[in-house]
């Protein structure tokens, strides 16, 4: 019996061997990120979507691959480059970077981009449904910088415009606008550059799926100056964002662009924190704005719990159906493997429109959590909506 029990054991163990080399075998196709700077062979992506870095840091005792909210170690060889790769990562664009003896620094082998608060790598996981994003033999549109001067900050601020292909040869043609922000701890660069909304939008007009239309990407981060007092004890500062862009932005907009100035073709859309804020401020200005976008956020988030109506309606519209008549669109969008607090809070705003009769569009990206591929599909959806 003992004997027999031995060998079941062996046979066992030779199983889960088997299996767990299985698992864990490597396939030996990586290619170059299509991320990278020019020239650089690091980072690498394989068809397991596995994330491979590499580094020289020869005076280094220890390296890291941080992505995804797991470090994984790297092992140095006898010239001092450090390589190494991480378990399969989900589909879309992810910020990641390098911990070099405890000190977390950019992949010097990426591009950068402003994400978490700062400056950093980021690396794309291509999609099977990349196309609706990618860059084609299509007529192009034009994102530029646009400077201005904020009497509300008493600052600099800019944003980005996207204008689309045609737009500087028919000089007498006018367009609808598209308010469009980013999330938390990020930029205006975001929507263009992680997000490719223009690329999204040259696409869908070629294919003429959505109407042309002028993007304005500002800064979520606007705030009352303080006075010397107030940074002395490190007082919170005032999110003004509202008022700025409102009373400062659009009519420099409407004043530099050729836009059609009235609230049926302007809309307002944002993702996450940018959909808490182009939310309030969609309720509070429906006098300006008729379509609505709410991406990975709403009105309550982060809180979980039921809306109340009477809050979100704020006084102003008696029911559902008075808001109904206001708004063209009013369009929510999730990603399926999102992280709480996002599906219990958007499950609840959406239990308070159904009970309010308040009309709306949902959409589900399939296999994206809290990230940009999410937000790429949900802005392809919406934009494709829009102006019609």
């Amino acid at each position: 019996m003992k004997r027999y029990l031995n060998i079941v054991i062996i046979v066992l163990s030779l199983c889960f061997q088997l299996s767990w080399s299985q698992e864990t075998q490597i396939v030996e196709d990586f290619k170059p990120s299509s991320l990278n700077q020019a020239g650089k062979q690091f980072p690498e992506v394989n068809s397991q979507r596995r994330v491979r870095a590499s580094i020289s840091a020869p005076d280094a005792n220890k390296v890291q691959l941080d992505i995804g909210g797991v470090k994984y170690d790297l092992r140095k060889d006898d010239k001092g480059v450090w390589t190494g790769q991480s378990n399969p990562q989900d589909e879309g664009f992810h910020y990641y970077q390098l911990n070099i003896d405890g000190a977390s620094v950019p992949d010097p082998g990426s591009l950068y981009f402003y994400g978490a608060g700062r400056w950093g790598s980021g690396i794309e996981i291509l999609s099977a449904d990349h196309d609706f994003f990618a860059l084609k033999d299509v007529p192009h549109g034009l994102v530029s910088e646009n400077i201005y001067f904020s009497k509300l900050t008493n600052s600099f601020r800019r944003c980005f415009i996207y204008t689309p292909a045609g737009y500087y040869e028919n000089t007498k043609a006018r367009y609808p606008v598209l308010y469009l922000q980013h999330g938390s701890f990020e930029d205006e660069t975001g929507w263009s550059s992680q997000g490719k909304a223009n690329l999204i939008l040259d696409n869908l007009i070629a294919s003429k799926k959505a109407t042309p239309m002028i993007i304005v990407m500002d800064n979520g981060y606007a705030f009352k100056p303080q006075s010397n007092e107030a940074k002395e004890k490190k007082e919170r500062p005032e999110s003004i964002f509202e008022e700025v862009l409102i009373t400062e932005v659009i009519p420099m907009i409407d004043a530099k662009f050729r836009t059609i100035s009235n609230r049926e073709n302007r809309a307002i859309a944002g993702l996450s924190m940018g959909a808490n804020q182009t939310m309030r401020i969609m309720m509070n200005h429906l006098e300006t704005f008729s379509y609505y976008g709410g991406f990975s956020g709403t009105a309550n988030y982060p809180n979980s719990d039921v809306l109340d109506a009477a809050t979100f309606l704020d006084g102003k519209y008696k029911d559902g159906n008075a808001l109904n008549k206001k708004m063209k669109l009013f369009w929510l969008g999730l990603g399926t493997k999102e992280p709480n607090p996002f599906p219990k809070s958007i499950g609840a705003f959406k239990t308070m429109l159904d009970q309010q009769g308040i009309k709306y569009v949902y959409y589900e990206s399939s296999e994206t959590a809290h990230e940009w591929l999410t937000w790429r599909r949900c802005l392809y959806q919406f934009a494709s909506k829009l102006f019609k």
